[in-house]
């Protein structure tokens, strides 16, 4: 099942608005009727006084009719054809409004499910919305990609509402399953993350994206422990992170090296101070060296390896190069200051 942002008003406001629509239907009708008085026959032949008159605009809209007033005038029958009976109707319409709001909020939603399938593309699929799962849609966020591109993959209802309250898109089952991937359109995805609890549901993922894709998306991992991290690789994972081998160098540095901690929070923490980033090599810096240009070069990426400065390949940037640079992320109204 997929799930969408909510896009629904609340429960007193909705019913709110019927109410006053309801009663705006009843008073226009006795408006009209008391103004054409003179056109209407009551039983008591005393003509119809202000309460006469929304008495017999609440039994006509609801189609009760005692039959106690009737229109005798002509232009009292008209308005009753051209008027109070297409109001009888819309009246009708909003007293049933809940089941007709249940079937437009069923259209809506297969409407957006059919323009959804047909733009979905190049998106990132999220497989597991829990802590790495939310950290990952921040920090692709964070990066320039619109929240419309990303589908999380979970099977917890709490989390399933989560991530629709953060605007994403969320399809609900088991990312080992391949219909539900196919129902992610992971054929035709950018990248899959790989977020969930365990490692050996982690393996199964990524096996399952390999088979449907043929190795042709990429495909991130988390792994919780270091020795699973070659059996991910094998299963197809491109990339593997060990969450708990980098939370403990991160551990043994702040013991270490504690100023090293701020440094590596402050690269990967947006708009603190520096942050990581990549782009093309620029056709005059080709031929150069990397630590001859304005920016803190710290790697390069050549054919898809990292080639770091320290290697006699890095020396010099060539053509199709990625430079991998630290970058100034102050907000503008701080480096102004």
């Amino acid at each position: 099942m997929i799930h969408f942002p909510a896009q629904r008003r609340g429960p007193l406001s909705a019913l709110s608005l019927r109410l006053a629509a309801a009663l705006g239907l009843v008073f226009a009708v006795v408006a009209a009727v008391y103004l054409g008085r003179d056109g209407y026959r009551d039983v008591n032949e005393d003509g119809l006084t202000l309460l006469d008159c929304f008495y017999y605009a609440v039994v006509s809209l609801s189609t009760t009719g005692y039959g106690d007033i009737t229109p005798a005038a002509p232009s009292a029958r008209l308005v009753n054809v051209l008027f109070i009976t297409p109001a009888r109707v819309i009246f009708l319409i909003i007293l049933v409004g809940t089941t007709l709001e249940v079937l437009t909020e069923q259209y809506r939603t297969g409407r957006r499910l059919s323009r959804w399938r047909r733009a979905v593309k190049d998106h990132v699929i999220i497989c597991g919305y829990g802590t790495k799962g939310r950290s990952a849609v921040s920090a692709l966020m964070e990066n320039g990609l619109d929240r419309s591109r990303i589908v999380v993959v979970e099977r917890s209802a709490a989390a399933l509402r989560q991530a629709t309250s953060a605007g994403l898109v969320a399809i609900e089952g088991s990312a080992t399953r391949s219909s539900v991937l196919n129902e992610a359109h992971v054929k035709s995805a950018k990248a899959v993350i790989i977020a969930t609890d365990s490692d050996d549901a982690s393996v199964l993922v990524a096996l399952t994206v390999r088979q449907l894709t043929a190795g042709q998306v990429r495909i991130i991992a988390a792994a919780r422990e270091a020795e699973n991290a070659p059996l991910l690789k094998q299963s197809g994972a491109h990339h593997v992170i060990v969450s708990s081998a980098t939370a403990g160098r991160l551990l043994g540095l702040s013991t270490s090296a504690p100023p090293l901690i701020d440094v590596v929070e402050d690269l990967l923490t947006p708009g603190q101070g520096m942050a990581l980033a990549m782009r093309s090599a620029e056709r005059d810096e080709v031929g150069r060296s990397p630590r001859e240009l304005e920016s803190l070069v710290i790697a390069l990426v050549r054919r898809g390896k990292v080639v770091t400065l320290a290697d006699r390949a890095g020396a010099v940037i060539e053509t199709g190069d990625m430079l991998v640079h630290v970058r100034d992320d102050r907000p503008q109204s701080a480096t102004t200051a």
